[in-house]
């Protein structure tokens, strides 16, 4: 009797095969970070970098003349807060961007308003309105600077007119921060209003037409649809609003130097002061990231607010 005896070869597992998934994942891995690495190289480049290095700054002596350049850690900040010029100009900030906000919030919702409500030419009231926000901010005040002008501007020719004194509306300290703010009116409402005047737009007309079918009058339909419709257009211009006026810096300067007597002096005007003109770059940053926090803080509690609204 013949026994066969059969023998099997024990099989190795087989190796894993880069499977076609596997290979695209990579390869879109690889193009993401192509397309994103340009970006990634600038944003490193010239944001973070300079707030670090800027950050170290505002812990020494630094100085433009080359002096007193070592470590001095955080006497600059103790010092800051306790500087009444950074502390007045920080409340001129706060004066000119209370100031300029409500109005450039409410005239532009007027505006948007009355130009959706179909007058004739509309083509010429949004370019009227939104013109001036193309214009630099150099030209915006020297135009406004002969405007103020006490002798020979526009303004004071109106009021001599109607038979009233010349005000000097730059050189006063109770009418400098208003003529800028005005100013910065006529010159930046033009954006919102395009904001306001888009949302508008984008209101179903339906709701309308059933609001005046169930009654309601012209006035109703204003505070009980229109407005609440552009809640988050509200909260997007006030947020931008306030953002842009904490850095108000080109008009001042260029119409009142911050003066008369440092009433309209802006935080950034007095930083490029302290660091350019009294060679205080040291210092100067570290004012910098003292107003850095406060528009940081400012601007988490104000996405706090909106989100509370938008739930």
């Amino acid at each position: 009797m013949t026994t066969s005896i059969q023998t099997t070869e024990a099989n190795p597992a087989p190796l894993r095969p880069t499977t076609t998934r596997d290979a695209r994942k990579r390869h879109d891995n690889l193009a993401g970070w192509a397309f994103v690495a340009p970006f990634t190289f600038f944003f490193v480049a010239f944001l973070i970098v300079p707030i670090v290095y800027g950050f170290w700054q505002s812990l020494t002596g630094l100085s433009l003349t080359g002096a007193n350049n070592q470590f001095v850690g955080l006497a600059n900040y103790a010092e800051a807060l306790t500087d009444p010029d950074m502390w007045s100009s920080l409340w001129n900030t706060v004066v000119f961007t209370v100031l300029s906000t409500v109005p450039l919030v409410v005239i532009s919702l007027v505006l948007a308003l009355l130009v959706n409500t179909g007058i004739k030419g509309q083509w010429f009231w949004r370019l009227s309105f939104f013109l001036p926000y193309l214009l630099a901010s150099t030209v915006v005040a020297l135009f406004w600077n002969w405007m103020y002008s006490p002798d020979l501007g526009l303004i004071n020719a109106g009021l001599g007119a109607i038979g009233l004194e010349p005000v000097s509306w730059l050189q006063d300290e109770n009418t400098a921060m208003v003529s800028v703010v005005v100013t910065t009116v006529w010159w930046t409402i033009g954006f919102n209003f395009l904001l306001y005047l888009a949302a508008l737009q984008n209101i179903p007309a339906a709701q309308y037409e059933a609001a005046a079918i169930d009654g309601a009058s012209g006035w109703r339909q204003l505070f009980s649809i229109t407005i609440p419709q552009l809640g988050p257009t509200t909260v997007l211009i006030v947020i931008l609003q306030v953002l842009a006026s904490l850095k108000v810096f080109d008009q001042i300067y260029m119409m009142t130097q911050g003066g008369p007597a440092g009433v309209t002096r802006s935080i950034v005007q007095y930083v490029y002061q302290t660091g350019f003109t009294g060679y205080r770059l040291g210092y100067a940053a570290s004012i910098s990231y003292i107003f850095f926090a406060i528009i940081i803080v400012l601007s988490l509690v104000q996405m706090r607010i909106a989100a509370r609204r938008s739930n």
